[in-house]
């Protein structure tokens, strides 16, 4: 039995929204018994959101519209982005064609500038020290993300993240190519800093250490669910990218029948899995740097991006 193109993209965005938080707790977990605790449960983060969907919204004197559309505008754009990249299937769906893979970029950071202004918005100090930390990242990180997307659309001759899954299932060759690796690699890199795996990123509430947490230390009650939900979103769509169209296109759906589904979904459980655990290991071994070495790996993601592109035109 195939099932209609309209569920199955309805099912993708679900997919996105309900298994982003298990992801997160799944990462928590994984760290602490890394660094020999136990740990909150995998499913602590839905408890966390059903806590804050029921307390109440205390907002500063201070805010304006911004602080209220901040996250509706957040987790809007992680709603979008699901429609537009393979999740569940190797093929388009009925809207998957609104935009390119740039155009989900751009989808992900106009999530992110909302957070932003939203951090400067209430004229705190906490605000404002995140706000102005996370373009120090984006100063370096979004030109980064430009050129590996880039890069693919020179792998595969197109912008669409769908023909990039194609070109490398079926061929291999184009898969083991330097110019992919080099894109993988520096995808990787970048995947720390967009999901605050840096060894400069932490969620604890120190002053020296706080970047997207002090963006939304003024929110409360369900806005700040929204929030943390939309981070959430957001990781585990970057996620979606780096196995999907760059690291391990396979186990995708390509007919759309229900058993072609749930392996999909079972792939996902075991692929983003084994990523977590590479980051979760990346964020543990490493030691706290000083907030303006924040430059080196970003420049080493860049570097790899300019190789890529070099070897790709030898």
């Amino acid at each position: 039995m195939v099932v209609s193109s309209v569920l199955i993209q309805i099912m993708q965005v679900l997919t996105v929204v309900l298994a982003a938080p298990l992801l997160h707790g799944f990462i928590v977990k994984f760290e602490e018994r890394i660094q020999r605790g136990q740990g909150p449960s995998v499913l602590q983060p839905y408890r966390d959101i059903f806590k804050l969907l029921c307390k109440e919204i205390v907002v500063p004197e201070t805010a304006s519209w911004v602080f209220w559309t901040a996250p509706v505008i957040a987790f809007t754009s992680m709603l979008i982005v699901p429609i537009l990249i393979p999740v569940l299937t190797n093929y388009p769906l009925p809207l998957s064609d609104m935009g390119d893979i740039l155009g989900g970029g751009l989808v992900l950071t106009l999530g992110s500038f909302a957070i932003l202004l939203a951090g400067l918005d209430t004229g705190q100090p906490f605000g404002g020290l995140g706000s102005s930390r996370a373009v120090m990242l984006t100063i370096l990180a979004e030109p980064t993300l430009i050129l590996i997307f880039v890069g693919v659309a020179f792998l595969d001759h197109s912008m669409l993240p769908f023909v990039a899954n194609h070109v490398l299932v079926r061929n291999l060759a184009t898969y083991w190519s330097p110019a992919h690796l080099f894109l993988v690699f520096g995808f990787f890199i970048l995947l720390t800093v967009e999901t605050d795996r840096l060894p400069i990123h932490s969620s604890i509430h120190y002053e020296v250490y706080m970047i997207d947490e002090a963006r939304i230390l003024e929110y409360s009650g369900p806005l700040l669910a929204v929030l943390k939900w939309s981070s959430w979103m957001k990781q585990f769509i970057l996620y979606t990218i780096f196995l999907n169209v760059f690291l391990f296109p396979w186990g995708l759906s390509t007919s759309g029948s229900i058993p072609s589904l749930f392996l999909a979904v079972g792939f996902i459980i075991l692929k983003y899995g084994a990523v977590a655990v590479a980051m979760s290991v990346v964020d543990t071994i490493q030691s706290r740097l000083r907030f303006y070495r924040y430059q080196e790996p970003l420049a080493l993601s860049f570097l790899f991006a300019v190789v890529a592109l070099i070897a790709n035109q030898i």
